[in-house]
């Protein structure tokens, strides 16, 4: 959620890569429970990997044996299980908070997602898109969560579009 708390004068346009972009009060969690094809919900409950942060709550991992399936599955394998050693755990709390700011209201955005990302519905990601009036769009057939790894020249392509309408 920081790219959508990301209010600030010298911020002039948002670019969501796979990225959810939550309404003041709405959190991650129930985007992604609002519409249907995301199945991280259903990994995490199957082979559930948690671990107590000091700050209070868990955070959660994607089991190795399933991550290539679950995040990246349009990248090659060597790739996908290096990531799966290395992915930074998701907490509780940056499921559940709410969104205290929506600076897509009144920021250029631009979107860029997979239509088979299976960590954030792209149901989800198009009335995201929609609801920010983006400037851009981009859904990548058959693409996975890891755009900036499997697809980095569209997701540089919408970043430079970002950065050309602001110039």
């Amino acid at each position: 959620m920081v790219i959508t708390q990301a209010v600030h004068p010298s911020v002039r346009a948002l670019v969501y890569v796979s990225a959810f972009a939550p309404e003041v009060g709405e959190s991650a969690q129930a985007l992604a429970q609002k519409f249907e094809g995301a199945t991280l919900a259903d990994t995490l409950a199957d082979t559930l990997i948690a671990y107590p942060v000091a700050t209070g709550g868990n955070e959660f991992r994607i089991d190795p044996a399933r991550f290539h399936e679950q995040y990246c599955h349009d990248v090659d394998p060597e790739s996908a299980a290096v990531m799966a050693v290395l992915q930074r755990p998701v907490t509780e709390r940056a499921l559940g908070d709410m969104a205290t700011e929506a600076a897509w209201r009144d920021t250029p955005s631009w979107f860029v997602h997979g239509e088979d990302d299976r960590v954030i519905p792209v149901e989800a990601m198009r009335h995201m898109a929609e609801r920010a009036r983006a400037k851009g769009s981009r859904e990548i057939p058959g693409a996975s969560h890891a755009l900036a790894v499997s697809w980095p020249d569209t997701v540089t392509r919408t970043i430079l579009d970002a950065v050309e309408h602001v110039r």
